[in-house]
Formats: structure tokens, C-alpha cells, sequence
């Protein structure tokens, strides 16, 4: 039995390897805009300056706009793909490993950004890690900053008050 032939248009098929493309094109086009249909509504935020992550669409993508501000010229410099446990529910999930260079001021940050896919291919929970120490603590810094400005975070209360 043969499959009738369609006229209508394919769409283009949602996979961790399109969704990890787009992505990639969105950050180096500093487009938050674009970067809303790649994430699930529940995504997960891993930071190298916060014990628990950031949690939420909204969350997440205030997050991403302080990190385009902050990030000097930042670059992926290779990937990597396969499967990895993902930190939210210990399944293993479909996952690619962008490999990124940065500044924040005068700190050379390495880095690498891994990210856990939904079955729909959506990005469902990003981890970040950044290496020199001095790094993570000049990015968590400018962070900070970024998300008092952006009145996602509260400012921090002096001591003794």
C-alpha cells in the first residue's frame, strides 16, 4: 500500500538538535525575543552564582536579558550532543553541551552551557558552569546587579537592619 501524496507545506520538525541551532543563532543575534519559544514554561536555570535556580519562562528570559547586557563578546566555540540525567526529575533526556568564551569587565570567563530537552524539544532546564573562580564571582557580581536593575531580585538590605 503506497502513501498518498500531500500538497501541503512540512513544517519544520522540533528537535534538540533545531532547537540548539536556534538558540545558538538567537544568543549570538542578541534576540531575547526569539529565545521564548525555545524554552518550556517550567524551565529550570542552573547558575554558577545561585544554589537554586531560577525557575519559570518569565524567570528565565529577565535572566537571559541581564546576561546579553553583561556578557562582553561572548561566542560559542564548539558543541557536543547526547544524552545526560537531567537535575529536576533524574531522567535521562536528550542534552547538548555549547561550549562558550566570554568577558565580564576585565575577567576572560570559559564556559559551557548544557541544556536538557523536553519530548516537544524544548529546552526544559539549562545548566551553567564558568570557570576561573575569579570569573564566577566577577559574573555573579554583574549578575546581581543586572537583576536589581531589572527588578527581578530585590536589593539586598544592609547589615543589622
Amino acid at each position: 500500500m503506497t502513501t498518498p501524496k500531500t500538497t501541503a507545506e512540512p513544517t519544520a520538525e522540533i528537535t534538540p538538535e533545531t532547537t540548539a541551532d536556534r538558540f545558538r543563532t538567537a544568543i549570538d543575534n542578541r534576540d531575547l525575543a526569539a529565545l521564548d519559544d525555545l524554552f518550556t514554561e517550567d524551565i529550570r536555570l542552573y547558575s554558577p552564582v545561585k544554589f537554586t535556580p531560577f525557575e519559570g519562562k518569565p524567570m528565565v528570559l529577565g535572566l537571559f536579558g541581564v546576561l546579553l547586557r553583561t556578557f562582553q563578546d561572548f561566542r560559542y566555540i564548539g558543541d557536543h550532543t547526547g544524552t545526560a540525567q537531567t537535575s529536576t526529575d533524574g531522567t535521562s533526556a536528550q542534552s547538548a553541551v555549547l561550549l562558550f568564551r566570554t568577558r565580564v569587565g576585565d575577567k576572560e570567563i570559559h564556559g559551557i552551557d548544557l541544556l536538557h530537552f523536553a519530548d516537544d524539544g524544548r529546552i526544559k532546564e539549562f545548566t551553567v558552569m564558568v570557570r576561573p573562580q575569579s570569573a564566577v564571582h566577577a559574573l555573579g557580581e554583574a549578575v546581581l546587579t543586572g537583576l536589581i536593575e531589572a527588578g527581578l531580585t530585590p536589593a539586598p538590605t544592609p547589615s543589622g537592619q
